[in-house]
């Protein structure tokens, strides 16, 4: 499954449309999880159906498309089932109880409610909204995939305008020669990342470069009216520069992770749990600003689709391990320089991508479990 984004382009009254195409999704989701919330043990069927009651008592409702109202359904249906998933698992803390959605942003279609012209530049929306017929401008060539491969087509409101996205059924492996290469990385604030070579890749501080003009544009919406049009303005101005900088991390992360998957038959990294680390108050905006975990899921990502090995290894020790012998050799976050009593002196995050390589190579070429290896010798043995 890959996704397609285009920018759409309309007049006016088709972006109205769209603006109400999506209150009414979110109104949708609303009424479903309030109904689950009255009702317990509903199932996503039965929000299904609820779907069908809500467009006989509200014209407004009606008029979105009967796809894009089970959509907005299946959306109401994930929340929950993420919230018993989570407590089946047990895990610490809040469980993501569903809530009410405050803003939404995109409005989805499955296979009905649009058509792509013939030359795939344009697609129209033939519910009773009134969105109509949008432009579409953007590099990707949708003209090599089969209309019966797209499964959704969903339009996103951002801060710079729409955009229309399509869900596409295909596979996107690519087959790549060996590189006789292995890795292990150990991603920092320092630097971006340290591998077990000993090179490093700056951290780029997308947000703190950026931080200036942030609070610029955020006096700006302070000073204005409450409800103005000029407060509505500076809002949208505010958020195009934060959506700007969202797309340089994410493009900085999706560029690494695709040379270092490219580059090595082998990847490794730690397997941090980001959202416990931002607990720290004096590192949380310096994480957040790093990336860390889009970098780790570009890997992943990369690492499926040219046939590359990623391995999360457990963080514990690390740093604080000697690469060469073993020993423990304690230390603070201060402390950047690794020195044992072996002879090994070396960067504290040079050190740490050593560790996280040997732990990964450790766990590789594993296969099975030690009964079904046991039997297969034993059958061996009877034929010998």
């Amino acid at each position: 499954m890959i996704i397609l984004e285009f920018k759409a382009y309309g007049n006016k009254a088709q972006y109205q449309a769209i603006d109400k195409a999506i209150r009414t999704v979110k109104f949708i989701r609303n009424s479903c999880l309030r109904l689950w919330m009255d009702n317990k043990g509903l199932s996503k069927y039965d929000l299904n159906k609820y779907c069908k009651i809500l467009a006989k008592n509200f014209p407004f409702a009606n008029e979105l498309n009967s796809t894009a109202r089970q959509a907005a359904a299946e959306r109401a249906w994930s929340s929950i089932a993420r919230f018993f998933e989570n407590c089946k698992k047990k895990l610490p803390g809040k469980k993501g109880y569903p809530k009410f959605q405050k803003h939404c942003r995109s409005v989805e279609y499955k296979q009905s409610g649009w058509k792509l012209s013939p030359d795939k530049k344009s697609i129209a929306f033939s519910d009773n909204k009134g969105i109509g017929k949008l432009k579409l401008k953007g590099k990707w060539d949708l003209w090599r995939f089969e209309q019966k491969l797209i499964k959704r087509v969903r339009i996103v409101k951002r801060a710079d305008g729409y955009y229309v996205q399509f869900c596409i059924c295909v596979d996107v492996k690519e087959q790549l020669k060996p590189a006789d290469a292995t890795v292990g990385l150990d991603v920092g604030l320092k630097e971006f990342y340290t591998d077990s070579r000993g090179n490093t890749e700056p951290n780029p501080r997308f947000y703190r470069s950026g931080e200036k003009r942030l609070k610029f544009y955020q006096r700006r919406v302070s000073r204005k009216q409450k409800g103005s049009s000029n407060r509505n303005k500076a809002i949208n101005r505010l958020g195009r520069q934060h959506l700007k900088i969202s797309r340089q991390r994410q493009e900085h992360a999706k560029r690494l992770a695709r040379c270092v998957i490219r580059s090595n038959d082998l990847v490794a990294y730690e397997d941090l749990r980001v959202k416990n680390l931002v607990k720290n108050h004096c590192l949380a905006k310096s994480i957040n600003d790093a990336g860390w975990y889009q970098f780790i899921k570009w890997l992943e990502h990369f690492g499926t689709k040219f046939g590359r090995v990623t391995v999360a290894v457990n963080p514990a020790y690390t740093s604080q391990n000697c690469s060469e012998c073993g020993e423990v050799v304690k230390k603070s976050l201060s402390t950047r320089t690794h020195i044992c009593k072996c002879g090994c002196r070396l960067d504290r995050d040079h050190n740490a991508a050593v560790n996280i390589l040997n732990r990964a190579l450790g766990t590789v070429g594993h296969t099975g479990t030690w009964i079904d290896r046991r039997s297969r010798y034993a059958n061996v043995d009877q034929f010998a």
